[in-house]
């Protein structure tokens, strides 16, 4: 069971974080340097093993403990939250189905304690398709494998203490699975590839693998067979959306695969949903002092800038009760509501972009100025689409669902 008081005590430390992490923010983004102090203070206030579970002796946070944390961590640096939301969701996995060998999560755990340990599951390839193999190769070394590849967009990449790295053996018939692969290995490079638009300091770069050593314990859910799901942030074979769409008809146990789909879904909708609360933030600000020289009083007394504002503030309840009302609905392990993740994904962030620009719009040039930072979660929101399936995969695979219960007598 969660140690709720443990939970209650992180997220009191929640409002102190964030003012940490905005008077910060500007410079990394500026300067597309690694946020070293704003994970300290993520990792001291407990927050990034929220989601270690109380077996193994932490709080056991909840899906919707994560989502609150990380929409407010959104709120003050999106590339902050956006790092913590991979570690959170790394123990979180863990949790459900304990696929790290008891020593080497020990081991990961008593790092935790001296300082913050950041962990990624690498699965992403240059170039990479639907149903692929990996790129990324293991070979046999007597009973150690020997890693070679590229992941890219693996965010944190150059703070990794942990890498959960995918990839297929060279056997005859190839199998895949999830190597363990520690931050300081020989033969692992960090390739300074990340120049993104926005979430400049989530230092999301590609990680080159040049026959990086793994011990045969640390090789984890070897299977044989393709690949059949998107290349994304989460480890494991995972369905393609179909293939949750197909389950969906028909609600049945949801599968590790798909919690872990759901629980990726909801938390980068959570961090794009915190970025749209800044700027709104900001917004009223603005409305509340600007005073135009054709005006005696802000431009906050005129109706249109009111309707506006309100528009602004009604796609945002909506997309918060979405995240917020599917999350704990997830942690009871209902189907329907797992199999709802991906849509709920796709129109928040499409509400978190569409109030920024709004934002933006309504501000005009100083909406758009370096010297204030609406610019900046403008870009912020735009590129945490990397993390969001592609529109069609989405959309296809919920109208291929409503298609199969109306055939249904």
């Amino acid at each position: 069971m969660p140690d709720r008081t443990a939970i209650r005590t992180a997220l009191a430390g929640l409002p102190r974080v964030v003012d940490l992490l905005a008077a910060r923010a500007e410079e990394h983004d500026r300067d597309a340097t690694f946020p070293y102090q704003g994970i300290e203070a993520v990792h001291e206030a407990g927050l990034l093993t929220l989601t270690v579970s109380a077996r193994y002796g932490g709080p056991g946070g909840t899906l919707a403990d994560t989502v609150r944390v990380l929409s407010q961590l959104g709120r003050g640096d999106a590339s902050v939250a956006v790092v913590t939301a991979f570690t959170l969701l790394r123990h979180a996995e863990q949790a459900r189905r304990a696929d790290w060998p008891a020593a080497g999560y020990r081991r990961l755990l008593a790092e935790s304690r001296r300082g913050p340990v950041l962990v990624n599951t690498l699965r992403a390839e240059p170039g990479a398709g639907v149903g692929e193999l990996p790129a990324t190769v293991a070979r046999r070394d007597g009973d150690d494998w020997l890693l070679t590849g590229r992941k890219t967009y693996c965010a944190g990449a150059e703070a990794l203490a942990w890498m959960a790295v995918t990839a297929r053996t060279d056997e005859e018939e190839p199998r895949i699975g999830t190597f363990l692969v520690r931050g300081e290995s020989e033969g692992l490079e960090i390739d300074p590839t990340w120049d993104q638009l926005g979430l400049r300091a989530s230092a999301s770069h590609d990680v080159v693998l040049n026959e990086v050593r793994v011990p045969g314990d640390l090789a984890l859910g070897l299977t044989t067979g393709r690949r059949t799901g998107r290349q994304g942030a989460v480890s494991g074979a995972e369905p393609s959306r179909a293939s949750e769409a197909s389950r969906a008809s028909e609600p049945s146990e949801p599968s590790e695969a798909e919690l872990s789909r759901a629980w990726h879904d909801l938390a980068l909708s959570a961090v794009a949903i915190g970025v749209a609360r800044a700027a709104e933030a900001w917004l009223i600000r603005f409305l509340n002092q600007r005073t135009p020289a054709n005006l005696t009083e802000p431009l906050g007394i005129l109706p249109r800038y009111r309707t506006a504002l309100g528009e602004i503030e009604a796609q945002l309840i909506g997309a918060e009760e979405l995240v917020e009302g599917l999350a704990p609905r997830v942690d009871r392990g209902e189907p329907e509501a797992v199999a709802r993740t991906g849509p709920a994904h796709l129109l928040a962030t499409r509400a978190a972009t569409a109030v920024v620009q709004q934002a933006v719009a309504l501000t005009g040039s100083p909406g758009l100025s370096r010297r204030h930072p609406l610019e900046r979660y403008l870009r912020d929101v735009l590129s945490s689409r990397v993390h969001l399936a592609p529109d069609e995969t989405v959309l296809e695979a919920a109208g291929r669902a409503a298609l199969e219960r109306g055939a249904r007598p």
